[in-house]
This record gives C-alpha cells, sequence and structure tokens, in this order.
C-alpha cells in the first residue's frame, strides 16, 4: 500500500525551529560582540544580545516540547531511542572537549611557566594567594558526590516503578545542585585573586566558571525532569528525556573531581593559602 509505513524510523514533519535558532543564535552572537565593543559598534548590543538569548531560549522550550509530544504520540520506537542515546552520547563527548582545552591551557601554564615573562617562572604568580582546597572547594565535591547518588537513586526509582521515589532523588538533587551553585558564587565573591591579571587567575575562572555554568544548565535539565515526573511522563521502559539529565549530571560530576584534584590541589601546591 502507497504511503504504509514498514519501518521503525519516525521521519519528522517539516519544522521552523532549525531556521528559527540558527537565526537566533546570530543574532545573540551580533549582540554578544556589539555589547563587548561599545566604542566600535553601534549602541544598544545588550538589548540585541537579549532578544538573541530570548530566541534561543524559546526555540529549545518549542522544540524540546515537540520532542515530547513525540513520545507521547509513539513515535519514539526503540531504533528512535537508541538513535536519541548516541546523540547525547555525542554531545557529552564534545563538551568534554571543552573542558580539555580549559585542562590543557591550565596544565600548559603551570608546567611552562619559562615560556610566560609575567609570571617570572612561577605558576601561581608571585603574590597570588590560592584558595584552601579543603574548605569550600571539598565540601562542594562531597556535595557533587551526594547529587551523583540522589541521581541514581532516582533513576532506580523509575525503573523499578516507584514514583515517589524517583521524585523525592530529584527533589534532593536539584536541592544539591543550587547548593552548590551557591556556595561557588560565595566563593567567587570572597576569592582571594580577581578574573584576569594573571595565567593562574585568567585559567582557574574560566574552568570553574564553565563548569559552574554547566551545573547550572545540569540543574535546569533536572528541573524539568521533575516537573515532567508530576505529570507522570515517564515509565520504566521509556525515558530517555530523564536518562539524558542523568547521564549529563554524571559528566559534571566527573568533571568537577578533575577540576578539584588538578587545579585546586596540584595547581596552588606549595603556594601561599589565603587566611593561612
Amino acid at each position: 500500500m502507497a504511503g504504509a509505513k514498514n519501518h521503525d524510523y519516525h521521519i519528522l514533519p517539516p519544522s521552523i525551529w532549525p531556521l528559527f535558532g540558527s537565526m537566533s543564535a546570530l543574532v545573540m552572537a551580533m549582540g554578544a560582540i556589539m555589547w563587548m565593543h561599545p566604542d566600535a559598534m553601534p549602541a544598544g548590543g545588550g538589548w540585541i544580545f537579549l532578544i538573541g538569548v530570548a530566541g534561543v531560549l524559546f526555540t529549545m522550550f518549542s522544540w524540546w516540547s515537540n520532542v515530547i509530544a513525540e513520545a507521547h504520540a509513539g513515535d519514539h520506537t526503540p531504533v528512535v531511542q537508541l538513535h536519541l542515546r548516541y546523540g547525547m552520547i555525542l554531545f557529552i563527548a564534545s563538551e568534554v572537549m571543552f573542558f580539555v582545552g580549559w585542562f590543557w591551557a591550565f596544565f600548559d601554564f603551570s608546567l611552562f611557566p619559562s615560556e610566560l615573562a609575567p609570571i617570572e617562572g612561577m605558576f601561581p604568580s608571585k603574590g597570588i594567594e590560592v584558595m584552601n582546597a579543603f574548605e569550600l572547594p571539598l565540601l562542594n565535591t562531597l556535595i557533587l558526590l551526594c547529587s551523583g547518588t540522589t541521581v541514581t537513586w532516582a533513576h532506580h526509582a523509575l525503573i523499578h516503578g516507584d514514583r515517589e521515589g524517583l521524585k523525592k532523588g530529584l527533589w534532593c538533587t536539584v536541592i544539591l545542585g543550587a547548593l552548590f551553585s551557591c556556595i561557588q558564587a560565595y566563593e567567587y565573591m570572597h576569592a582571594p585573586f580577581p578574573f584576569g591579571g594573571s595565567p593562574y587567575s585568567s585559567a582557574f575562572y574560566m574552568a570553574t566558571g564553565f563548569h559552574g555554568f554547566h551545573v547550572l544548565v545540569g540543574t535546569i535539565f533536572l528541573v524539568v525532569n521533575l516537573v515532567r515526573a508530576y505529570k507522570g511522563d515517564f515509565t520504566p521502559r521509556q525515558h530517555f528525556g530523564f536518562e539524558a539529565a542523568a547521564w549529563y549530571w554524571h559528566f559534571v560530576d566527573v568533571v568537577w573531581l578533575f577540576l578539584f584534584a588538578a587545579i585546586y590541589v596540584w595547581g596552588g601546591w606549595g603556594a601561599p593559602i589565603h587566611g593561612g
């Protein structure tokens, strides 16, 4: 019969969101450039940037709403779910490479300081006091490790049909993620060195700040899944949205362990500790 579906793939209808999202990203980038170069660009860059951000957020909300609707319609067959998992794995792999860049910069500065004249062959630079790795950074490490446990609890509860356990595990994870962000913000406000001014501070803030942004994104990701859990969206056999959020959160946890060991502990070894 002509037009009959004889495969497990989902053929998407035409969608405006790829074009709308790419145009919004372009507006956001142009606005950011204008905002950061006010002397060489026309005024209003900040507003253009915010318009672009609003467009990107609207695209994300609308596009992912369509994906959820497809799941409810039964379009996410086992083959489609497998490919969604492949896509998430590739996305996380691309995020890993972002962090490889920050780690590369940090180790290049620290292992070859003689190449950088302003730091006089020392890393951290002379006069910089580092944070005590075994105070707030260690506390945040324990918080993230606990959050990895609670999101695993939620996943285990979902697989076994325990919806209350799913909700409680997600609530705990969201609260721990928000607590981590608050502590990191406090740490930044009381940091003994400013952003920029030395290779150590630049590498420190870029690596930890980029991770902090990922924690915020992951927390929002989990909040969306918590709302969906209350709406009864997930089943033990079909819950890719939750799985993607859990994978992302575990990725954030693992990256922080490397950041804590490399930047806080090893990177500040032998340097004067602030308040010590």
